[in-house]
C-alpha cells in the first residue's frame, strides 16, 4: 500500500510537470489538418499495421487527448521514445506544428452526443497491478483524470501490448520509452499480464476511433 501511495504522488507530479511544459503554445485544428500529411498514412487507415519492432496495428488516434499528443510527440522529439520513424517525424516538426496536430486529433471524429462510458471493472486477477491506474487513466480509461495522460479504452490490444514492452526496455536506440512513471508500472509485469491488460482495456467502449482519410476510403 505504501508503495502504491508513493507511485501516485510520483504520477501527480509528474502530471504538473507536464502540463506546465505543455502551456504556451494554442493549437488551430483547422491548422492541423492541413499538417497531417505525414500522420495520414499510418493513422487514416484503418487496421493499418506497422512492422517494427513487430507487427501490430498503430494507435487510433482521433479523439485522443490533444495533450497527451503532444507530450508524445515531445518524447519522440527528445528521444525518450525510441522509435525511428516516429522520431523522424516528430522531429520536424515545430512546437506550433505539434499544437495543431494535437488540437486536429482531439477534435477529430469526436461525438459530441456521446455520453461517457461507465466505470469500467477491473477482472479479479487484474486487480492488484492496475489498482493505480485509474489515478491517471480515469476509473473508465476514456475520461482520464488530467488531459496530458492518454485514453485507453478501446485501443488496440496489440498496441497496447507494444507500448508496455517498450516501457520494459531499457539501453535500446531503436526501441524502448523512458518514462519513469509507466516504467516503474510495466516493468514488474510478466507477458502473461501484458496480454491480460491490453485484451481488457481494449474491449472497453471509448471514444479512440481510426477516421480513414478520404484518400485510402
Amino acid at each position: 500500500m505504501k508503495n502504491i501511495k508513493a507511485i501516485t504522488l510520483f504520477v501527480a507530479l509528474v502530471a504538473s510537470a507536464t502540463l506546465a511544459q505543455a502551456q504556451g503554445v494554442t493549437g488551430d485544428a483547422k491548422a492541423g489538418e492541413k499538417k497531417n500529411a505525414m500522420c495520414i498514412g499510418c493513422h487514416g487507415i484503418e487496421g493499418y499495421q506497422a512492422s517494427f519492432p513487430q507487427i501490430y496495428r498503430v494507435p487510433k488516434i482521433s479523439g485522443q487527448n490533444g495533450k497527451y499528443i503532444t507530450a508524445a510527440l515531445e518524447a519522440y522529439r527528445k528521444g525518450d521514445r525510441m522509435h525511428p520513424t516516429m522520431r523522424a517525424i516528430s522531429g520536424s516538426l515545430t512546437d506550433q506544428d505539434i499544437a495543431d496536430l494535437s488540437a486536429y486529433y482531439e477534435a477529430h471524429g469526436k461525438d459530441a452526443a456521446a455520453t461517457a462510458p461507465a466505470q469500467a471493472e477491473i477482472p479479479a486477477q487484474l486487480k492488484e497491478r492496475m489498482a493505480v491506474c485509474v489515478t491517471c487513466h480515469g476509473t473508465n480509461f476514456n475520461n482520464t483524470t488530467d488531459p496530458a495522460n492518454p485514453r485507453l479504452a478501446g485501443q488496440y490490444a496489440d498496441y497496447l501490448k507494444v507500448s508496455l514492452r517498450a516501457y520494459q526496455t531499457e539501453g535500446n536506440h531503436m526501441v524502448g520509452r523512458a518514462n519513469a512513471t509507466m516504467g516503474a508500472m510495466a516493468k514488474p509485469l510478466s507477458e502473461g499480464e501484458i496480454e491480460q491488460i491490453a485484451s481488457f482495456l481494449s474491449s472497453l467502449p471509448g471514444e479512440l476511433k481510426t477516421v480513414s482519410h478520404a484518400k485510402f476510403r
